[in-house]
């Protein structure tokens, strides 16, 4: 099954036979093998590479929810006195994995230097559905996201803007009223990212716009054009904070409303096993998260 799902991955079956660490030969017999054994193709093979059957792709879904249950067992058996240990896949919102992640993993490698965590940034539907096939172990986003899934609430983000020095929002370090924001144009990440929904529910509450030639496929870009006085950027705490600390320049502004505010979680499938051992991983997000903005 992990040569199987290797060879889905990469799409050729020399890539994976280097990623499992086996000879080409090796992992193409094993694979006839196993369709011999099964008495159905999953693979159509050619010189350009590896194409799944229809079957070939019904078998791989379930062989990696299969295999997540595999290295789910395998950490449990090398706990030791509440220890962690093994190989976590994580995915995380882009909003938050780099501000929150490099400073966490380094806390939890300290304590637990056995673990592994394998971190992919992507936008919620992409974190939603890796999660449900096992591509994922468990995931940080927004829990409405994600039903049918147990989770831990992580950090309670506040939303701010982020303007150009001579933009009149900038004369004050108050919080921003919403009603400040209105006829103005606001800059946010694309389809695809919740974040986006939540600026434009502000957007609808204040009399704002959002205008999608202005989406930007990075936070950094959106920051950009906000200094050069494009538009108004909109962040999460988690990365207004960490780029404010970095940059003494940078304005930024907690805006202030009851919409603009959101809640970050660590979420996992409801059938996993290590749902004790996610929470002590949350734990220390938690701290780190608070360390941050505080």
């Amino acid at each position: 099954m992990q040569y199987l799902v290797a060879v889905a991955d990469t799409g050729t079956i020399s890539e994976a036979a280097q990623r499992t660490h086996v000879s080409q030969p090796s992992l193409s017999a094993q694979l006839k093998d196993m369709e011999e054994y099964l008495g159905a193709t999953l693979l159509e093979r050619s010189r350009s590479g590896a194409t799944l059957t229809p079957f070939g792709k019904e078998f791989v879904a379930r062989a990696r929810i299969i295999l997540s249950q595999v290295q789910a067992l395998q950490v449990l058996a090398k706990d030791v006195e509440g220890s962690l240990a093994g190989i976590v896949r994580l995915g995380t919102l882009p909003t938050v994995g780099p501000y929150l992640l490099p400073q966490a993993t380094r806390a939890l490698h300290t304590t637990y230097p056995d673990l592994k965590l394998e971190v992919r940034e992507e936008r919620t539907i992409d974190l939603h559905a890796d999660l449900q096939s096992g591509v994922l172990d468990l995931i940080i986003s927004t829990p409405e996201d994600h039903p049918g899934t147990q989770s831990m609430p992580l950090i309670k983000e506040n939303i701010y803007i982020c303007v150009a020095p001579d933009d009149p929002l900038a004369s004050s370090r108050k919080k921003v009223p919403l009603d400040a924001l209105k006829g103005r144009e606001l800059m946010t990440l694309g389809y695809g990212h919740k974040f986006a929904v939540v600026v434009q529910n502000l957007a609808a509450q204040a009399g704002a716009i959002t205008r999608n030639a202005y989406e930007g496929t990075s936070l950094d870009a959106i920051r950009q054009m906000a200094y050069m006085g494009v538009g108004i950027g909109v962040f999460p705490s988690l990365y207004a904070i960490s780029e404010a600390k970095r940059d003494p320049d940078l304005i930024v502004r907690q805006i202030d409303h009851p919409l603009a505010r959101r809640q970050i979680s660590l979420i996992w499938r409801e059938t996993s096993p290590l749902s004790q051992k996610f929470k002590m991983i949350g734990q220390h997000f938690t701290e780190t998260a608070k360390t941050i903005m505080g």
